[in-house]
């Protein structure tokens, strides 16, 4: 499934412009807390898909019955870039353990480049719902990369892919790769420069949030 958070009118979409906003991107803590911010939201659209059980809960008056979760994801993300995104979904799905991979882009002389999934720092992930999460989806070869390793070492339940901002080439090749995945996306561009940028996009979400790499 794809779902996209701009196609309805949600304060989800002032977080997205204020992420976009090369103005308001000068406040580096508000550029990390607006994709936290839409981190918790797509977590909770995700949430809607998983199955639930009655249970009971005592309150200082009575018991309660509701229905909660049968079991809590397990979130990964990319580095470093990722990361404040992650911490959205880590506000939401309090309980879930995490996974954290690296993985680069090696540029060739031509311009051209390829993808390095360097380490996977990771828990058990056999049978369990991963919902992996990076800022930027462009030519999706990163994510694809990420996810098939983690599929070989483990046989993972069910897949989500969670990005702010993708572009319509990463999507594409993303179904294209892993068609069981499902897609929780911001807003897809359908634009990327000759150097895999996304645009209009937002820039560089790893120098933005973290300070410009050397």
């Amino acid at each position: 499934m794809l779902f996209v958070l701009n196609k309805t009118n949600t304060i989800g979409n002032q977080f997205l412009a204020e992420l976009r906003d090369a103005n308001t991107q000068q406040d580096r803590l508000r550029f990390r807390r607006n994709q936290e911010r839409l981190g918790e939201i797509l977590a909770y659209e995700i949430s809607k898909k998983f199955k639930y059980s009655s249970t009971e809960v005592q309150t200082p008056l009575g018991i309660a019955t509701v229905d909660i979760p049968d079991t809590q994801p397990v979130l990964a993300t990319i580095l470093r870039a990722g990361l404040p995104f992650h911490q959205g979904f880590m506000n939401v799905f309090d309980r879930s353990p995490s996974a954290f991979i690296t993985a680069y882009r090696k540029v060739k002389k031509t311009g051209a480049f390829i993808i390095n999934v360097d380490h996977i720092s990771s828990p058990d992930l056999e049978d369990k719902t991963v919902i992996i999460c990076d800022t930027m989806l462009a030519t999706g070869q990163s994510i694809v990369m990420v996810c098939k390793e983690l599929i070989a070492q483990y046989a993972i339940k069910e897949l989500h892919i969670a990005a702010i901002i993708a572009s319509s080439e990463g999507v594409e090749h993303v179904r294209a790769n892993l068609p069981k995945a499902h897609l929780w996306l911001g807003a897809i561009d359908e634009e990327m420069t000759s150097k895999a940028y996304i645009v209009p996009g937002l820039g560089d979400a790893g120098d933005l949030s973290f300070g410009e790499k050397v």
